[in-house]
């Protein structure tokens, strides 16, 4: 009878769930959540489901379809819009695909281990692939947590063929989890049974070192990285290591420029991150031997001009701003930059001057046009570069030239819609991209020079206009927070500007203008250009040591 209660016990125990937890002692336990990142999703799965396309929606024809099967490291929160600042990288992956011959849809969620993506979404997403289509799974940040409360989104660690009945305690419901590696198998079986392609990808680095002192970045290698790789294998499918791709650029980047490839915390990425491991990504697809998707990449763009001036193992200067900068720089009487000016006062034949700066440009703008990455791609240690902006960096920040930024040197930003083109953009402050310029430079090995934008022909009082109080101000404090050269243009040339007005007039300070009370003559633009050589001298700058 005893024995019969006993049993009877024990399935009443099993009932009420206490037999899952019986049984979780015969399989590892789950991964902890050490990131205690706050994220809401799956926050809505009908909101994902909208927001997220049709399987197979994007199809032309019989041209293949590229599916992306991921989390937020792929696509950042329900919508994948950058409203909240982060970005995922599949976002940006159609943009290196030939659209005539493929299409990529990103179905990735943020939030969704390998398990709830199976689950959940997954279903969806395999009814849209076919014959000849290709699709990258990318999961694992969330593998982690209890198995059967909270989120109940973990997978048994390892490739192993355990499983686990849990009852979600929250709801009631049964389900067996399996490990990570089952996971990854059941789906590529799936996508090989509908006589598509798979591809495995490892996760996407964190802002995570192997210690406090340490420039080598945490990898995957031992658990999600390596499972994955070890299923890839067995499986015959591709396997691109994402991780180790990521992880050596931003080893070569440096702790304080891989701040700000995140946002918000140390997993989700800024644009700026999301598009290094996009490349990362075409990079691994790209190298990797007799893979037809890359058949499908666009060719990779290649800009001749930048750095083309080089002079055997000589340096170059590249200079960068507004029109102040670099102007029409042609006719004698027409309007001129400084920056082309410079290239009067330096030695031939051991240094050559690029003017990259373009007129209507402000440090954000500049930046996002790509024409910073054309100089960045070219810089090569002991080059140098002069940077000046400000003229046009108080403007409208997302309506009409949309080229202003967040005022100040510190580290705030503020995600906004662009009104012409609907895209959320975080915007920092006009210090902030004069840093990211500096640490670009330094990871180069290149010499950045900070300037103070040039004075306007504006006088109060007989005093002429100065920036020593906005602009001038915040570019000094992030020269001196970086620790590198900066030359005070706006007062140099003002100082000269307020002499000429007091001796001579005013007609004489307007001779340095061209037109209107910003640009300059090429009498004015001289001016500034030997105002910067008279500062390099002055500070026995390594850049001084080129000058006539």
């Amino acid at each position: 009878m005893n024995a019969k209660l006993m049993i009877l016990g024990l399935a009443f125990c099993a009932l009420c769930g206490q037999g899952d937890l019986m049984a979780q002692k015969k399989v590892a336990g789950p991964m902890e959540d050490v990131n205690k990142v706050v994220d809401n999703t799956l926050d809505s799965l009908n909101i994902a489901k909208t927001a997220r396309p049709e399987a197979g929606s994007t199809r032309r024809g019989n041209n293949p379809v590229l599916f992306l099967v991921g989390n937020s490291t792929m696509r950042t929160g329900t919508r994948g819009n950058g409203d909240n600042g982060q970005w995922g990288w599949g976002y940006f992956m159609n943009e290196y695909f030939d659209p005539d011959k493929i299409t990529v849809e990103n179905h990735a969620l943020g939030g969704t281990s390998s398990r709830t993506f199976y689950n959940r979404l997954w279903p969806d997403v395999l009814k849209g692939i076919k014959k000849g289509d290709w699709v990258i799974i990318e999961l694992g940040h969330n593998d982690n947590g209890p198995y059967d409360e909270g989120r109940a989104r973990a997978s048994i660690p390892g490739i192993g063929k355990d499983s686990l009945q849990v009852v979600i305690k929250e709801t009631g419901a049964h389900e067996t989890v399996y490990t990570y590696g089952e996971y990854m198998r059941r789906f590529i079986n799936d996508v090989k049974a509908k006589g598509a392609h798979p591809i495995l990808m490892s996760l996407t680095p964190r802002n995570a070192w192997e210690d406090a002192d340490s420039t080598i970045v945490k990898r995957v290698n031992k658990t999600f990285g390596l499972w994955a790789k070890q299923v890839a294998k067995k499986a015959k499918v591709p396997f691109i290591d994402l991780n180790e791709i990521t992880a050596r650029k931003f080893e070569k980047f440096g702790k304080e420029k891989v701040k700000y490839h995140f946002y918000l915390d140390r997993i989700h990425t800024s644009e700026f991150g999301a598009r290094v491991n996009v490349e990362s990504a075409v990079e691994g697809i790209r190298n990797y031997k007799g893979l037809p998707l890359a058949t499908m990449l666009l060719p990779e763009k290649k800009d001749s001009t930048s750095g083309s001036s080089r002079e055997g193992n000589n340096p170059i200067l590249f200079t960068i701003g507004d029109s102040t900068v670099k102007n029409q720089d042609k006719d004698e009487d027409g309007m001129w930059g400084w920056g082309t000016m410079i290239a009067e006062l330096m030695k031939d034949g051991e240094i050559t001057v690029e003017n990259h700066a373009f007129p209507g440009r402000s440090a954000r703008t500049f930046l996002d046009e790509g024409r910073w990455q054309k100089v960045y791609d070219a810089l090569q240690p002991g080059d140098f570069v002069l940077m000046q902006f400000g003229h046009n960096d108080a403007g409208d920040i997302n309506v009409g030239k949309a080229r202003g930024e967040l005022l100040g040197s510190g580290p705030e930003s503020k995600v906004f819609k662009m009104e012409k083109t609907g895209k959320n953009q975080v915007v920092y402050t006009y210090g902030w991209y004069l840093r990211k310029f500096i640490l670009d430079c330094k990871e180069k090995g290149a010499i950045p020079v900070v300037v103070s934008h040039t004075p306007r022909n504006k006088f109060d009082n007989g005093l002429i206009e100065s920036n020593k109080d906005s602009f001038g101000k915040w570019a000094k404090d992030v020269a001196e927070q970086m620790g590198v050269a900066f030359i005070d243009l706006n007062a140099i040339s003002g100082s000269k500007l307020q002499k000429m007005v007091d001796e001579k007039g005013l007609k004489e300070v307007t001779s340095h203008y061209c037109k209107d009370h910003t640009h300059f003559s090429k009498k004015g633009a001289r001016m500034n250009a030997q105002g910067v050589a008279e500062s390099l001298r002055q500070q026995n700058h390594p850049l001084s040591g080129y000058l006539k």
